[in-house]
């Protein structure tokens, strides 16, 4: 079946055109969208695409950041002022991956893949979004639960506030292949300070849900506490409460429920 291959020089022109065909799909870095169509994907026949360079842009200079949709993961790792990031920009595939991957085609990549999505649920991110009907800016979570009806949208970027310190933000991936195979768990968390106290805990998971999933009754046991060996521990225990993993070829979900804990105990202790 031939493929349709329309290229815009405006977001808005693009995302009209991906809401008036449930055909459409915006093609970014192409790692998933031409993945799709080399397997033979039939509900594909048009491909959309923009050259609004402001897909690409990074404003990482003050307190809050945002990352053009068209971001890749490499240039992620080039810039100084995302130091914070580069481990989980840099564990995404190999340098070919990285180079055309980018952070708004992360939000829609399937389990096993998806890991800065991980990162960026934990740093309470925003999608910004535009649709048929204008404008709107979501946040992550919910834009995850809805995801599948995001197909018809166009995500333009994404923003979050900087963590405060280096060490309020830890990420970690667990691989069979390293660095670049898909994970059997993914974790990452934010855990500001206030005094000695969690303040606003939130720690995020992949591979655990369908979509990244928050972990909130780790939350809970982390807030208001210090991060002492007791809470680590009471975190861990809650860290299975309220996934739903599946089976693939990495690992079962019987094994990621078992797992999880024991890494997310190993992340919050700052361990290798």
């Amino acid at each position: 079946m031939p493929i349709t291959v329309k290229t815009f020089t405006n977001t808005h022109d693009a995302a009209a055109a991906l809401s008036s065909d449930r055909s459409a799909r915006y093609l970014g870095g192409g790692t998933l969208v031409m993945r799709a169509l080399n397997e033979g994907d039939i509900s594909i026949s048009t491909v959309v695409r923009a050259s609004d360079h402001a897909m690409t842009r990074i404003d990482a200079t003050g307190s809050r950041i945002t990352l053009g949709a068209g971001v890749t993961f490499a240039r992620v790792l080039a810039d100084r002022d995302l130091a914070f990031l580069h481990a989980p920009a840099r564990s995404i595939g190999g340098p070919a991956v990285r180079n055309m991957g980018t952070v708004g085609g992360n939000l829609f990549a399937p389990v096993p893949y998806g890991d800065f999505t991980v990162a960026m649920l934990a740093l309470d991110a925003t999608v910004s979004v535009q649709g048929g009907l204008g404008g709107r800016d979501i946040p992550i979570e919910e834009f995850l639960q809805s995801r599948d009806r995001q197909a018809g949208s166009l995500v333009l970027a994404i923003s979050f506030a900087r963590p405060g310190s280096t060490e309020a933000f830890r990420y970690r991936k667990i691989a069979r292949i390293k660095p670049k195979g898909g994970a059997v768990v993914t974790l990452a968390a934010h855990l500001p300070v206030n005094g000695s106290r969690i303040v606003g805990a939130r720690v995020a998971l992949g591979s655990m849900a369908p979509t990244p999933v928050r972990a909130r009754a780790a939350e809970r046991a982390l807030e208001g506490r210090a991060l002492d060996a007791s809470t680590i521990s009471a975190a861990a225990a809650a860290a299975v409460e309220g996934t739903s993993p599946g089976d693939n070829a990495l690992a079962s979900a019987w094994y990621r429920r078992e797992i999880v804990g024991v890494h997310l105990h190993r992340l919050l202790s700052d361990q290798e």
